[in-house]
C-alpha cells in the first residue's frame, strides 16, 4: 500500500521549499527578451506567444520547486475535481485564450466552440447564478461556487481532460495534491491541496513588461493596454460573453 504524505509532512515540504527555493526571475525575463527579438512578428503574436511560453515557465517552476523538496503530484489523468472550482482571469487572458482557440486546427477548434454553446444552453441557469458571485468579498463564495459542481467551460465530459491545456491560466495550473487523492473525491474544499498561485505574479510582471514596451511604440491592435489587465471577471463570465 502507498504511504502518502500527511498533511502536516505537507506543511513541512512547503517550509522546505521557502527557506530554499528562490524563484528563478531570469526564466520569466528571458522569454519576454526573447520575443522582442523576433523583429519580424507582429505585436500581437508575440503577445500571443509570451502567453502560452510564460504560462509553460509557471509549471516548469513548480516542477523545480517540486524537486527542491522532493515532492511528487498525485494528482491522475481522469481527475478533474480542480475543474469545478471558480476560475477568475482577466480581459487580456480572456482574449488571448479565445485568440487560441481560433488558431487551433479547424477539427479541435470547431469542437470547442460548439462544446461552449452547449455548455452555456445547458448550464444557463448556474451560469447566471454562479456568474453573480463576489469572490473578493464574500469568503464563503468558492464553497457556494464547489456546492454547485459547476464543470469548467473547458472541461472534456467525456475524458475529463482540458480542452485547452496548452493555455490553461494560472489557476488550473497552481493547484496541486501531494497526499492521497481521495481527499479530492471525498471533499469539497480539502485542506491538504496546495496552491502556487502567487507565481501569478511573475507571470504577470513579465506579460506587462512586453505590453508596456509595445504600447509605447504603438503596435497593440487586439489588446486594450492597460484596461483589458484591469478586467477581471469570472471564466465563466468571459465565455458566455464569447459565445453570444
Amino acid at each position: 500500500m502507498t504511504a502518502f504524505l500527511t498533511y502536516e509532512e505537507i506543511m513541512l515540504k512547503c517550509e522546505e521549499i521557502n527557506k530554499k527555493y528562490e524563484i528563478n526571475q531570469e526564466r520569466f525575463d528571458e522569454v519576454i527578451d526573447c520575443i522582442l527579438d523576433e523583429e519580424e512578428m507582429s505585436a500581437d503574436d508575440k503577445i500571443a506567444k509570451a502567453f502560452v511560453q510564460l504560462l509553460q515557465a509557471v509549471s516548469e517552476e513548480i516542477n523545480d520547486m517540486e524537486s527542491t523538496a522532493n515532492l511528487t503530484p498525485t494528482c491522475q489523468m481522469g481527475c478533474a475535481f480542480c475543474c469545478y472550482f471558480p476560475i477568475v482571469i482577466n480581459k487580456m487572458e480572456a482574449k488571448l485564450i479565445k485568440d487560441a482557440i481560433s488558431k487551433m486546427p479547424g477539427d479541435r477548434k470547431h469542437f470547442i466552440e460548439d462544446h461552449l454553446i452547449q455548455y452555456n444552453e445547458m448550464y444557463s441557469a448556474k451560469i447566471e447564478r454562479l456568474g453573480n458571485l463576489d469572490l473578493a468579498s464574500d469568503p464563503d463564495a468558492k464553497y457556494k461556487y464547489r456546492k454547485e459542481h459547476l464543470p469548467c467551460p473547458f472541461l472534456n465530459l467525456e475524458t475529463n481532460a482540458c480542452m485547452i491545456y496548452e493555455v490553461r491560466p494560472i489557476p488550473c495550473r497552481t493547484y496541486v495534491n501531494y497526499t492521497n487523492p481521495a481527499v479530492c473525491s471525498d471533499n469539497v474544499m480539502p485542506k491538504e491541496t496546495i496552491s502556487y498561485e502567487f507565481l501569478y505574479q511573475e507571470y504577470m510582471s513579465a506579460m506587462n513588461e512586453l505590453l508596456q514596451y509595445l504600447f509605447e511604440n504603438g503596435k497593440i491592435e487586439k489588446i486594450d493596454y492597460p484596461g483589458d489587465l484591469y478586467q477581471d471577471d469570472l471564466l465563466i463570465n468571459w465565455v458566455r460573453e464569447a459565445v453570444q
